[in-house]
């Protein structure tokens, strides 16, 4: 097997499974607060406590994937084209 088939292949393996995943879990836990919908303070004895809601998720610990918003972006755009004047088909 030649090195560009095998790169070839590989790609679409990677392709296919991150496209298996965005399906079956469109989401995933938010970059930023990893899940916990907040971030993370220690008080002045060092204990942990709880600390302002995450903004990018909005408290809730999970984020759309990259692949799932194209992918909901791709069909938005589609249905939009696709429809017929008068809302019938």
């Amino acid at each position: 097997m030649t090195p560009t088939v095998l790169a070839i292949s590989c790609l679409i393996v990677v392709t296919l499974s991150y496209g298996g995943l965005c399906a079956v879990s469109p989401f995933g836990d938010c970059r930023r607060c990893r899940g916990m919908g907040n971030a993370l303070k220690t008080d002045r004895k060092g204990r942990l406590k709880r600390g302002k809601d995450c903004r990018r998720c909005k408290a809730t610990g999970k984020r759309i994937r990259t692949g799932r918003w194209l992918y909901n972006r791709w069909a938005r755009v589609y249905r939009a084209g696709t429809d017929t004047p008068g809302g019938t088909r």
